[in-house]
């Protein structure tokens, strides 16, 4: 087979973030031993290196005398729009379960003086199930899971990039990664043979340029819909306002402290303050940024008179081809406004927080300090320096269809984190973490209880490695025949995708940007070039990347086929539609989604080259029989794994 290194394990986890290390953690603790823990980065990620200003986790209330109850919590995220009821009903019934678990293990989510968790009303949330340990919630989710996956002596290898999902289109058989420490093409590559594999590799993150995943995380969606597994709602996304060095979400506070919005010319001439061209009221104009804070995800329902219309303008002075920035350090207007011209909410809000004060870093220290050192930590002085932002792309709702155990449509290939397709158009904020946790947790579950012994036709599996193996091998040497193409190529791919495939989306721009997507595919192996055997795994990831533009430009353009229109965090262009302000683009109009679709979810195939797509209702949410004698007999029988 080849000159590979060949390891054979039960499970393989790919992705050390929150859910990967989650899943392995589990397994371990269930008695699977047989596994490995691999990552192409373990730093990497979103998990580990993103946040907010206040970064939410969502769970059952667990406080005070306000009503809840899985069922309920189930509903809201039911209530989503195309979510199945029997994920949003798993995800609901683990989440208390797994959030004591995660503050067992050290995460110091607030607690009152009698032990209760308190929570607090985020986006899309009709209780107060959110908490937070600050900005990088996250980020300390993934240090504690690996910490106890250290104690666990869970196996693990680093630097390996997945490059090749093995599968006959029916059910998986293992992985071929690309050893990104070897120097030897010759000892490139390591075939993984896995009875089962756990896909936690986050969103597709690397497909836009414009984007508030850290510069570590790129997904890699496209092999696994190369395999055969299906995509589901891959059109939904969030997108908001964040900067871009570094990539963080300019949320809560940061817009809460009326900063002033300017744009210049790419070399810096030219600057002026353009939210003003729009706005002919300022107490208008500055009410609308303060609800930013509030409303931080992009929502075509809040253009139209809400605080959305400032995403879209600064979405088109970035058309324009100028930087748009953030500045704390003076006031917007000259500060030739009165607190008293904004609305009572953002009036009383801001006089509560005693921050009826000139100048955005006065009001920002105040309501906020740490906001401002975050920024100085990573390089950028507020007090003295503006901030440039883009409006960017911040998760996919959408991503590999999955059932009730987290397992794909391709047997024994389980997905959980952001790459699998859990949420649908709307998503209470923090909810992703949950499901990250919900999702792992099911799938170990399932393994430990159905999938220990293996079953796979050894045949099968050598036909598949050889076969991948030598067209890795070909694509490797033919890419490092001379030039260097590959970022340069990236760069192109990725600013096209945000322009015409991200919050705006134009249906003509999407059909021009997927024939440009087919030609980069059909000619992979001609255009693409890098000079060193270090860098083809930007070979490799541009390749993912391309497979998985493709798969949601053609989900856009199916969209807008089946008559779909704007709705979530997606609008998209329409020459028959309304036209939010006077003053915007004759050519920007657009239409409200009617409904229809909401209970519907869109399934994608891709096979060779070709996308096809399915709309099925969704599942309801689950009545099963609770009644308790019934369920223990089931529990002792088979733990309830059907």
């Amino acid at each position: 087979m080849h000159e590979a290194e060949h390891i054979k394990v039960n499970t393989c986890i790919v992705g050390t973030g929150a859910a990967g290390y989650n899943a392995a953690c589990l397994l371990k603790k269930a008695g699977v031993d047989d596994i490995l823990l691999i990552s192409e980065n373990r730093v990497g990620g979103t998990s580990r290196n993103t946040g907010s200003d206040k970064q939410t986790y969502y769970k059952l209330t667990l406080s005070g005398d306000t009503p809840d109850s899985v069922a309920e919590m189930a509903a809201t995220l039911f209530e989503g729009k195309a979510v199945d009821g029997d994920i949003a009903l798993c995800e609901a019934a683990l989440s208390a379960p797994s959030f004591l678990r995660l503050a067992g293990l050290g995460l110091p989510f607030p607690v009152n003086r009698y032990g209760e968790y308190v929570g607090y009303k985020t986006d899309h949330d009709p209780r107060n199930r959110a908490t937070s340990i600050g900005p990088y919630t996250s980020r300390e989710m993934t240090r504690a899971l690996e910490s106890e996956a250290k104690l666990l002596g869970v196996p693990f290898r680093d630097h390996l990039q997945v490059i090749k999902i093995l599968s006959d289109g029916k059910r998986s058989y293992g992985l071929i990664c690309l050893n990104t420490d070897r120097a030897d093409l010759s000892k490139a590559f390591t075939v993984i043979q896995a009875e089962n594999i756990i896909y936690a590799t986050g969103g597709p993150a690397g497909i836009y340029k414009n984007s508030v995943y850290p510069e570590s995380q790129y997904g890699a969606s496209g092999l696994a819909f190369e395999a055969g597994v299906r995509g589901r709602n891959l059109t939904e996304w969030q997108y908001g306002l964040a900067s871009v060095r570094p990539r963080w979400n300019v949320s809560g506070t940061y817009m809460q402290a009326l900063p002033r919005f300017f744009s210049t010319e790419p070399d810096g001439s030219d600057e002026r303050e353009f939210l003003s061209d729009f706005f002919t009221d300022s107490g208008e104009m500055l009410s609308k940024v303060f609800l930013k804070g509030y409303q931080w995800p992009f929502d075509v329902r809040k253009v139209d008179g809400g605080s959305s219309i400032i995403d879209i303008l600064v979405y088109l002075e970035t058309c324009k081809g100028r930087n748009v920035y953030l500045d704390f350090t003076r006031d917007p207007l000259d500060g030739n406004f009165s607190f008293s011209s904004l609305t009572t909410e953002a009036h009383d809000y801001l006089e509560k927080a005693c921050a009826l004060v000139m100048k955005p870093i006065e009001r920002l220290r105040i309501m906020n300090s740490p906001a401002i050192s975050f920024y100085r930590d990573k390089g950028v002085d507020l007090e003295t320096e503006p901030l440039q932002i883009a409006l960017s792309a911040q998760h996919n709702n959408g991503g590999l269809d999955i059932n009730c155990w987290w397992e794909t449509n391709l047997e024994h290939f389980f997905s959980c984190g952001e790459a699998a397709g859990s949420h649908g158009v709307y998503r209470p904020g923090g909810s992703a973490l949950n499901a990250g946790q919900a999702g792992s947790a099911r799938a170990a579950r399932y393994i430990a209880g159905r999938n220990r012994d293996f079953t796979q036709d050894e045949n099968i599996f050598r036909t598949l490695a050889e076969t991948a193996l030598s067209e890795l091998t070909r694509i490797a040497e033919k890419a490092l025949q001379g030039g260097d193409t590959v970022r340069a190529l990236r760069e192109e791919m990725t600013a096209a995708m945000s322009d015409c495939g991200g919050a705006i989306r134009d249906c003509e721009a999407i059909r021009k940007l997927t024939a440009r997507v087919d030609a980069h595919l059909k000619n992979f192996e001609e255009e693409v070039r890098c000079k060193e055997i270090s860098s083809l795994r930007h070979i490799f990831r541009f390749r993912d990347t391309l497979i998985t533009q493709k798969c949601i430009l053609e989900s856009m353009a199916d969209y807008t086929a089946e008559k779909g229109k704007s709705r979530g965090s997606a609008l998209y262009t329409d020459p028959e539609g309304k036209k939010p302000y006077p003053s915007l683009p004759d050519t920007f109009t657009y239409t409200l989604d009617d409904g229809s679709k909401d209970a519907l979810i869109q399934e994608m195939t891709y096979s060779e080259g070709k996308c096809s797509f399915n709309w099925r209702p969704v599942r309801p949410l689950p009545a099963d029989d609770d009644f308790f004698e019934n369920v223990w007999r089931r529990y002792r029988e088979n733990g309830n794994i059907e």
